[in-house]
């Protein structure tokens, strides 16, 4: 009777056996680097990479609805690349989106292999492409690269995803030159949106002043920093303090950046509060000409008062969820201009002037003249439990973080 040759898979298959039993045996410092991928994580002989995704079947409070899901990636090809995160923040839209109160929808899919459509959770960080289909090789790309977000919603609370190049925006081997994968993956949103609002509304020239609340965070310590690149001078709200110690530090750090002048919101609404504007501005002959605001209620009223007769006014948050009240005579009388700004509303038809914004931001970065926004690093191995990366993102809700929350990748 003749004997029948193995197939080809029933000898992959023995192989890849093979393979796994050898690595319980073994020294790590024995293994070959396909077994030490193997002991890493499970990996298809197939090329289908494996990944994991901090993702949410329904919009609602972050902590009920977020769980962490294991799925396969197709191997690339034609125009899709497959991303390796190295690190995603955790912003404030983050959360809101999660809670389904952000203007920015996250995409809802069936494409992770779940039954019922899933989102995954994130709008920023940096990613690595580690393969990529014949088309995308066509357009410029190559392994190695790194890649950014070129808009919300796409997810980057995750290891790995499959995108087209619609999806990211490279950055070049020059403006990579010295960077943290942290200062790539946290620059496309907070400073981008400083930057943009301090060029596009109104020509500051050099000596001229803004204002600003909410200047402790992401996007005001990077006004304060751009600004005092350009030449500008700036008055900087940020909440009163029970403790007045720590109110000092923090006027101090801000000051150390570069700021002129720094008070809080019980100040701006204390009467005087105009003299003291005369004072900071050479008797007013230095007009305040540009505010940026994230807070409202009246602390923002109070700061539009402070503007000089046709300037401009910026509003691209709500943290205090009170409405902007304006005052009839600061339009009829003043003919103050009051803006929104999103930022990435505007990257959706700017992509080129989002890059340009970017690589200026990581060029004065990379000189040593702006400063990375405080962090917290939340290392994300390929064995760390969901309800531990949950936590985190519950801490941030809760306001248990003094820096910036940044999920960072190792071995995924």
């Amino acid at each position: 009777m003749a004997s029948r040759m193995p197939s080809h898979s029933a000898i992959l298959s023995k192989s890849l056996r093979a393979s796994f039993q050898c690595l319980h045996r073994r020294p790590a410092q024995s293994l070959t680097p396909v077994q030490r991928q193997l002991q890493r994580r499970n990996i298809s002989a197939y090329g289908y990479e494996q990944a994991k995704a901090l993702t949410f079947p329904e919009y609602g409070d972050p902590p009920s609805v977020l769980s962490l899901h294991s799925h396969s990636i197709s191997p690339a090809h034609g125009n899709l690349m497959t991303l390796r995160f190295l690190a995603s923040p955790i912003n404030p839209a983050d959360i809101n989106q999660i809670q389904g109160v952000y203007p920015s929808k996250p995409r809802f899919t069936t494409s992770l292999s779940t039954a019922a459509p899933i989102a995954v959770a994130g709008n920023e960080g940096v990613a690595e492409i580690i393969a990529l289909g014949d088309k995308v090789k066509g357009e410029g790309f190559k392994r190695g690269d790194w890649v950014i977000m070129n808009g919300p919603g796409f997810g980057t609370w995750r290891t790995h995803a499959s995108a087209e190049t619609k999806d990211v925006v490279k950055l070049e081997e020059a403006a990579r030159q010295g960077i943290t994968p942290i200062q790539a993956g946290t620059v496309s949103i907070n400073p981008c949106t400083a930057y943009r609002m301090l060029k596009d509304f109104v020509s500051l020239q050099p000596g001229e002043w803004f204002i600003q609340n909410g200047a402790n965070s992401g996007v005001g310590r990077a006004a304060i920093q751009l600004g005092k690149q350009w030449g500008l001078k700036s008055i900087n709200v940020i909440r009163a303090r029970d403790d007045k110690a720590k109110e000092d530090k923090l006027k101090q750090e801000l000051k150390d950046l570069g700021a002129d002048v720094v008070i809080t919101d019980v100040e701006l609404q204390a009467q005087g509060i105009r003299d003291q504007a005369k004072e900071w501005t050479s008797g007013g002959r230095e007009p305040i000409r540009l505010a940026l605001n994230c807070v409202n209620g009246k602390a923002a009223t109070a700061m539009a008062k402070l503007l000089a007769s046709e300037s401009h006014f910026v509003t691209y948050g709500a943290m205090s969820k009170q409405p902007l009240t304006i005052p009839a005579s600061m339009l009829i009388f003043k003919d103050i201009h009051f803006h929104g700004f999103w930022v990435s509303k505007w990257a959706n038809g700017n992509v080129e002037g989002k890059k340009k914004t970017v690589e200026d931001v990581l060029g004065l970065i990379r000189e040593g003249k702006f400063k990375d926004t405080p962090t917290e690093v939340i290392n994300w191995e390929w064995e760390t439990k969901g309800e531990d990366l949950i936590a985190k993102v519950k801490d941030t809700l809760e306001g248990y973080r003094e820096g910036k929350g940044v999920f960072v990748f190792g071995k995924t």
